[in-house]
C-alpha cells in the first residue's frame, strides 16, 4: 500500500462533538490541523446516542471540570448554535421531588447550582409545576426550575462543526483508525493512519471511549474508559406536545436518572439507564434495561403511550476511572499530547468550552495561535423542505423538481434535501449520514418506505455500487445482490433446455450464473436466435421485460 504523508500542526483523534469541536476553534487561527476519525462519518459515536441536552450546570460538583465547562458551555450555545446553523431551543428544565423527602435534594441542587454560578435557579411549587407541565405525574411536591436549560441536536452539532472547519481549512480523513503514535523522546511527532502518516506538532486526543487506548499508544496509561451503557425509547410526533421541557427525577450519586424530554425535532425521548459495561461496542438494548427505562419514564409522565414508541437504542458514555471528572489536559510527561478524554454528561453541554479550553492548553504548550483575518464563523443551516411555507415550497419546486420528489414520507425529505447533503464539505456517504443531515429515515417507520431510494440516490450521486452502500460504514452492506436471481435462472434455464440449448448444463464455472452458448450477457438479447434453436420469442421477451422492469432497466440475465 502506499503511504501518504501529510505535515501538521495538530492532529485531533475523534470527530464526535467534542473533537469536531476543537477542530473548529482552531480553524479560526493560522494553523494546519488534521481530523482524523475511525468511523465512515462524524457524529457516529457517543454523539449519535445521548439524551440532547443542554444542562444548566447544579449537578456537577464545584470547583470540577465538569462543573466550570458545563456552565461556560451553556452560555456559549446561543452564539455557537447561530452561528452554525444548528437547532437548540432554550426550554429550561425541571428536577421533580415525586415526595416531600427529596425536597431536601432540591435544595441541595439549588445551593450547588449557585456555587458552579448557574443564574436563575428556583424551588417552585406543586401548583406551579402543573401549570407549566399539565403531564407531569400528579404527585409532584416541588421542582427546580433550572431556566438556562434546553434541548438541541448532537449529531446537527457535530456535522456543523466539521462542515465548518473543513470550510476554513481543516483536513478531515474519516474511515482512517489510529494504528499506532510515533515518538521521539518525549513528544509525539507523527500519527498512523491506514496509509497515511501525518507528521505533526501537537495531538489531541479526543477519542471518546477509546480515548484510553490511544494515550496508551504514548506510552501512558493514566485513565481508564469504563463505557457506561444507557437505553432510550424515542416516540412519535404525535405525543411530542406531552412535555414541553426535560424532566428530571432527582439525581443518584452516578446518574442525573432516567429523563423524559422533546427533541428538537418535535419527538419524544424517554432514557437512559445506567449500566457499566465490559465491551466497548456493546450497544445492545435488553427487555430489561427497556423494563426500567419505561418504568422510571412514566414515574414522570403515568400517561406516557408505549405503542408510540418507533424505536429503542443504546449509547455509551465514556467514563474515566479512576478520574471521575473530565480529562483535559497534557499527558503526564508527553507535554504535546493533550487529552480530551472521559467526556460523560455534561459533556455535550460542555463542547464548545472544552474547545476553548484545549485551544488554551495548546496555546499554553508553545502552539502558535494567530487568528485567521478570512475566517468564516457562519455556516448556512440547509434548507429543510417540510418547515417552508407553501410559497416557498412552491418556488424551490419552480427552479428545481427535485424539490417535489418527497423521498422520505414521514418527515417529508425531498430528494433535493438528499442530494445537497451528500455534496456538503464533511463527507456524507452512508444511509445514518443521510439520516442525520436531513432525517431521512428518522421518522415513524424508520426508513422501511425511503431506504431503497436513499440507496439509489447515494448510489448515483456518488458513483458507489448499491452492493456497497452501507448503513454506517464497515460492514453494514444494505444488499447483497440481485434478490430474485434463483427464480429468473430457473426460468431461463427451463426456457433453455425445453429448447435443447446446453445453456443449462454443467460445462460452465459453478457460480450461479447462466453459462453456455448462451452466457449471462446474451439473455433476451440474442437467445432465441440465430443457431441457439426455436426457443420462442414470447418466453425471451417475458424474462427480458420482467428483469427490465425489476432492475431498473438493466437486463444482467439475473435480478
Amino acid at each position: 500500500m502506499q503511504v501518504r504523508r501529510l505535515a501538521a500542526d495538530v492532529v485531533v483523534i475523534g470527530a464526535g462533538v467534542v473533537g469536531t469541536g476543537i477542530a473548529r476553534e482552531l480553524s479560526r487561527y493560522d494553523v494546519r490541523v488534521v481530523l482524523v476519525e475511525k468511523r465512515a462519518d462524524v457524529a457516529f459515536g457517543t454523539t449519535k446516542a445521548n439524551t440532547a441536552l443542554v444542562h444548566a450546570g447544579y449537578d456537577a460538583d464545584p470547583g470540577t471540570l465538569k462543573a466550570r465547562l458545563n456552565v461556560r458551555g451553556n452560555a456559549l450555545y446561543p452564539k455557537v448554535c447561530a452561528e452554525l446553523g444548528v437547532a437548540y431551543k432554550n426550554t429550561g428544565s425541571l428536577v421533580v421531588a415525586l415526595a416531600e423527602e427529596q425536597t431536601i435534594h432540591l435544595h441541595e441542587l439549588l445551593e450547588r447550582g449557585g456555587t458552579n454560578g448557574v443564574p436563575g435557579l428556583e424551588v417552585i411549587p406543586r401548583e406551579r409545576v402543573l401549570a407549566m407541565e399539565p403531564g407531569v405525574n400528579p404527585n409532584v411536591v416541588a421542582a427546580l426550575w433550572a431556566p438556562t436549560g434546553g434541548i438541541t441536536s448532537p449529531w446537527e452539532l457535530a456535522i456543523a462543526y466539521a462542515e465548518n472547519a473543513v470550510a476554513n481549512g481543516v483536513e478531515l480523513l474519516l474511515s482512517s483508525p489510529v494504528i499506532g503514535i510515533d515518538m521521539r523522546g518525549d513528544r509525539a511527532v507523527s500519527v498512523r493512519c491506514p496509509g497515511v502518516v501525518i507528521d505533526t506538532k501537537f495531538v489531541v486526543n479526543a477519542a471518546g471511549i477509546w480515548a484510553d487506548d490511544i494515550e496508551r499508544m504514548v506510552d501512558r496509561d493514566d485513565f481508564e474508559i469504563t463505557p457506561r451503557r444507557g437505553e432510550y425509547y424515542l416516540f412519535d410526533k404525535r405525543v411530542g406536545h406531552m412535555v414541553s421541557r426535560p424532566l428530571f427525577p432527582v439525581p443518584s450519586q452516578s446518574t442525573k436518572g432516567i429523563v423524559v424530554a422533546p427533541t428538537v425535532d418535535g419527538n419524544l425521548i424517554a432514557g437512559p439507564n445506567a449500566l457499566l459495561v465490559g465491551g466497548k461496542g456493546d450497544l445492545a438494548t435488553t427487555a430489561a434495561g427497556l423494563a426500567e427505562v419505561i418504568e422510571g419514564a412514566r414515574r414522570l409522565v403515568p400517561g406516557l403511550p408505549v405503542r408510540e414508541s418507533i424505536t429503542n437504542f443504546a449509547g455509551l458514555r465514556a467514563v474515566a476511572v479512576p478520574v471521575g471528572d473530565f480529562v483535559i489536559g497534557p499527558s503526564p510527561g508527553v507535554p504535546n499530547f493533550v487529552n480530551a478524554a472521559g467526556i460523560q454528561s455534561p459533556g455535550l453541554t460542555a463542547a464548545p468550552a472544552i474547545a476553548e479550553a484545549v485551544r488554551d492548553i495548546l496555546a499554553d504548550a508553545g502552539l502558535a495561535l494567530a487568528e485567521k483575518p478570512d475566517f468564516n464563523p457562519v455556516r448556512e443551516r440547509p434548507t429543510r423542505f417540510a418547515e417552508l411555507g407553501r410559497d416557498e415550497q412552491s418556488a424551490l419546486i419552480e427552479k428545481d423538481p427535485l424539490w417535489g420528489h418527497i423521498i422520505c414520507r414521514c418527515e417529508t425529505v425531498t430528494e433535493a434535501e438528499i442530494v445537497e447533503a451528500l455534496h456538503r464539505p464533511a463527507p456524507c456517504t452512508t444511509l445514518d449520514g443521510v439520516k442525520f443531515r436531513t432525517r431521512a429515515g428518522a421518522g415513524r417507520c424508520q426508513g422501511g418506505f425511503c431506504g431503497p431510494r436513499v440507496v439509489d440516490i447515494i448510489h448515483r450521486e456518488l458513483g458507489i455500487p448499491v452492493e456497497q452502500v452501507t448503513k454506517k460504514g464497515g460492514g453494514s452492506y444494505i444488499l447483497s445482490g440481485p434478490s430474485k436471481a434463483p427464480l429468473l435462472e430457473q426460468a431461463a434455464c427451463r426456457c433453455l433446455a425445453d429448447a435443447g440449448c446446453n445453456a443449462a448444463s454443467d460445462d460452465g464455472p459453478d457460480d450461479g450464473r447462466i453459462y453456455g452458448r448462451a452466457g449471462a450477457e446474451d439473455v433476451g438479447e440474442d437467445v432465441g436466435r440465430g443457431d441457439h434453436g426455436d426457443l420462442g420469442e414470447q418466453d425471451v421477451c417475458r424474462i427480458e421485460t420482467r428483469e427490465r422492469e425489476e432492475v431498473g432497466g438493466h437486463a444482467h440475465g439475473r435480478v
